[in-house]
């Protein structure tokens, strides 16, 4: 039997104390369209097929229950991590929008493949990251 495929990454999720504070984090500063509100996640729409999910966390770790069958419980503890993709010409423009919405550039790393990432954090300390390419093999442009 040959591998099946995988078509990509549909979710990336990320823990948070605050979903208030997450949400005017997500929306406010980074124009994300919350799909789903809920006591335990929201969801966010970050591109085609591609969604944010912000847990509150310590309400994650137990199985849920739902019609269509068990969703497993999971929880992390510390700081996540997750990057979005920028193109090179916006590299600058979201500089200047950090700044002036007073949120501190933490990193800027110039990869040797010839991309740059922007880190900075959200309110609960998660670090992300503006990545504009080249930075993987898989992703040139």
């Amino acid at each position: 039997m040959s591998r099946p495929t995988i078509g990509g990454v549909l979710e990336t999720a990320v823990y948070v104390d605050d979903m208030e504070k997450a949400h005017a984090f997500y929306s406010e500063i980074l124009g994300l369209k919350r799909m789903v509100e809920g006591d335990r996640l929201y969801a966010y729409d970050c591109g085609p097929a591609q969604t944010l999910l912000v847990f509150h966390r310590g309400y994650c770790g137990e199985d849920v229950v739902t019609s269509g069958g068990n969703v497993p419980g999971h929880d992390t503890s510390g700081h996540g991590h997750f990057a979005f993709r920028i193109s090179r010409d916006q590299l600058q423009p979201w500089r200047d929008f950090l700044a002036e919405r007073g949120i501190a550039i933490i990193s800027e790393v110039r990869w040797s493949a010839g991309g740059t990432s922007l880190y900075f954090n959200d309110p609960d300390g998660n670090v992300l990251e503006l990545a504009a390419a080249p930075l993987w093999p898989n992703f040139l442009s």
